[in-house]
């Protein structure tokens, strides 16, 4: 009698991971839709599979969006599939109802979110046997079979995905009903949510002490001694808001003797920092390379995946479970490969002098970001992601490395009733500091000792509030718990995307349509509190200490206290996006849009779908005249190709013509076959060819 083979499906997040999960469990047959081995079946998805349900999904009348029917507030929301990708839910559908398979293997990404995309996929697909979970935190191949090794039953994240479907349900309700009733209230697209504008509302904070500040004129008054310089020390800066005032203390120093009153000498430690959140590292590199959030967050997802060199991205933690110390010497020796400094440290023994970063209550569903035992190929990495994986490798060797020990000296010199203080630090040891920068050299002064100093003046002016960069608005997102690091990128895009902030250069900025938001939303959902208040409310969930009945039961009331607020504001709204340029269809005014592909007009009214862009896009049509790249203009029979240097004009084919007209490539391509036919007579090729051109 001959048995069966049994094997466990694997469902992995995205299909370059199933094809890297498929290698090592040797499941070497590749299908469509999956990889198939001796004992295991690896599909895939595509991110996300299914979403909730939409309001007209759920009631025809929720379908209009009108006033009368918000807030709304279904009984169940439900999950419906994403159109673009029915086919792979079909195929996993198909997969999970084979006989020879016996288990199921949650492997998408070890988070939140993670755990509600698979759920979600094996509910729709009625996925009814054993069910473990595959939870690691980096992508080799080691980690990978010690993981499959060491399974978890599914039902231990129940409440990771409890607490996910939460959050997903509580924007739902928050989300659509604010951003529905300020819409039809304001009639103009104005997106709010439960995270996202308490993250606008920060940004204005900064923005708001910067357009309200007046600089103001003051003088400051040093001491110079042996080449160092210091400010007098006032009670109030502005005291000396006049040339006149600043002369004057000058000739009472001067009247003084300058005696030195303390000198203290200390020496200083300062132990190497931890090893980075995706929060820290965000930060870092927008202060550093200037990458935003989300730039970040994709080059480390790809040092995840796809190069295998770094643990996983989206973690909240700056600890390292103790488990990992006997991996550290590995990790190492792979970073030795190519860093003088981690060689050094091999020599020595490879001895952890950052003992406090292995910490395992600190650590909750990932530790810190740390490089991984694979040999990095940076021939094979581009610039950006060499960058951060050298950020990552920089922190990790501070662990390794003694604390920078330094010597500080304070010295206070008294003149008169004034006080100057000087401050003169000196590296004893760089430590993790690896390279010791040079210091000047200051003549060491005595208490008691009497000093000549010199003194001089200068116009100096208050100084003016910056605008808030990504990096500290990502720090700020952090301090009030908005978001989780994995969603704060995905929050700040969407606002630049809603043109409700923009980027202006390291900064941002709130448009005027966002400050027009912030003014018409409830207060309570533009503070941060409300939403911390949430957070915790989703993190006790997870960890099985609230219910999440009882979580959405609050959010629920909270729709409807905020839909009612903005149906009984008496708020105006401008729309500063409408222009004075008229549509030419139905003459209503035209309202202004950013989008991927630039600006681009609009028209105001919903029932018209005029649309233009605002400046011409530029084509790969090359001008006849002087062979620069012509722009697009769109005329009123239609567009054309217009050279902005010298005015030459020329019709755009339609499509069919265009796709008729043979490009050089294909031109090449087809003269190279034609010289390869017998030259005593003429190819059908070459002779279809040939009556193209003359006709």
């Amino acid at each position: 009698m001959e048995v069966k083979m049994t094997k466990r499906l694997v469902l992995a997040e995205k299909p370059s991971v199933a094809k890297d999960l498929a290698r090592i469990l040797k499941a070497t047959q590749q299908h469509k839709t999956y990889f198939e081995g001796d004992q295991y079946i690896v599909t895939w998805a595509f991110g996300h599979l299914l979403t909730l349900k939409m309001p007209e999904d759920l009631n025809q009348d929720w379908q209009q969006w009108q006033m009368e029917q918000l807030p709304m507030i279904p009984k169940q929301i439900g999950i419906k599939p994403l159109p673009k990708t029915r086919n792979q839910l079909k195929a996993i559908a198909q997969l999970s109802k084979r006989s020879d398979v016996t288990e199921g293997i949650i492997a998408t990404d070890s988070g939140r979110a993670g755990e509600l995309l698979a759920r979600w996929i094996l509910q729709w697909v009625k996925f009814n046997k054993p069910l473990k979970r595959l939870w690691i935190s980096s992508q080799t191949e080691q980690a990978v079979k010690a993981g499959f090794a060491n399974l978890k039953p599914a039902k231990n994240y129940d409440n990771l995905y409890r607490s996910e479907l939460a959050r997903t349900k509580a924007d739902w309700l928050i989300g659509l009903n604010v951003t529905r009733a300020l819409t039809l209230k304001y009639d103009d697209n104005l997106n709010s949510g439960r995270v996202q504008t308490p993250t606008l509302s920060l940004v204005n904070q900064a923005q708001i002490k910067v357009e309200q500040f007046k600089p103001q004129e003051f003088y400051g008054v040093y001491m110079l001694v042996d080449g160092a310089r210091t400010k007098v020390q006032l009670q109030h800066a502005l005291d000396l808001d006049t040339r006149e005032k600043a002369e004057d203390l000058i000739k009472q120093l001067k009247s003084s003797q300058a005696i030195v009153e303390h000198v203290v000498t200390k020496q200083k430690s300062i132990p190497a920092p931890l090893p980075y959140d995706l929060t820290e590292i965000q930060r870092v590199a927008n202060v550093k390379y200037q990458y935003s959030a989300h730039k970040t967050l994709s080059l480390i997802q790809s040092l995840y995946e796809t190069h295998k060199v770094v643990s996983y991205p989206r973690t909240d933690s700056r600890y390292l479970s103790t488990d990992l110390k006997a991996t550290m010497k590995d990790r190492l020796r792979v970073v030795a490969g190519f860093n003088e400094d981690a060689q050094q440290m091999l020599k020595t023994g490879a001895q952890i002098r950052l003992t406090s970063v292995f910490n395992n209550e600190k650590v909750s569903d990932h530790y810190a970001l740390i490089p991984t035992e694979e040999r990095p190929r940076f021939d094979k990495m581009s610039t950006d992601e060499t960058r951060m994986y050298r950020l990552i490798v920089e922190r990790f060797l501070g662990l390794f490395a003694e604390p920078e020990r330094s010597e500080i000296t304070k010295t206070t010199i008294k003149t008169g009733q004034y006080q100057f203080n000087f401050q003169y630090q000196r590296i004893v040891e760089p430590g993790w500091q690896f390279e010791q920068t040079a210091q000047p050299i200051v003549k060491k002064l005595t208490e008691g000792q009497t000093v000549t100093p010199k003194y001089e003046f200068k116009k100096e002016y208050t100084k003016a509030p910056n605008l808030i960069s990504e990096g500290e608005l990502l720090s700020q997102m952090d301090q009030h718990h908005l978001g989780t690091p994995a969603t704060r990128a995905e929050i700040i895009e969407k606002l630049i995307k809603s043109e409700l902030m923009e980027r202006q250069g390291r900064q941002l900025h709130v448009t005027p349509k966002g400050q027009q938001l912030l003014k018409l939303v409830n207060p309570s959902l533009a503070t941060p509190e409300l939403t911390a208040r949430w957070e915790s409310s989703l993190e006790k969930i997870a960890q099985g200490d609230q219910s999440p009945e009882t979580f959405i039961q609050g959010i629920e009331a909270d729709t409807r206290q905020l839909v009612k607020e903005i149906k009984s504001s008496t708020a105006e709204y401008h729309d500063y996006a409408l222009t004075n340029k008229i549509c030419p269809e139905c003459g209503q005014k035209l309202r202004e849009r950013n989008t991927r592909d630039g600006k681009i007009y609009i028209c105001s009214n919903p029932d018209c779908k005029y649309r233009r862009r605002k400046d011409p896009k530029t084509s790969n049509h090359r001008c006849p005249n002087c062979h620069r790249k012509m722009q697009i203009i769109d005329g009123p029979k239609g567009a054309f190709f217009r050279c902005k240097y010298d005015g030459t004009t020329e019709k755009m084919m339609d499509k069919k013509t265009r796709k008729k007209k043979m490009g050089k490539h294909e031109t090449q391509r087809l003269m190279n076959q034609i010289n390869q036919e017998d030259d005593e007579a003429e190819s059908p090729l070459a002779a279809a060819l040939k009556n193209f051109y003359q006709n």
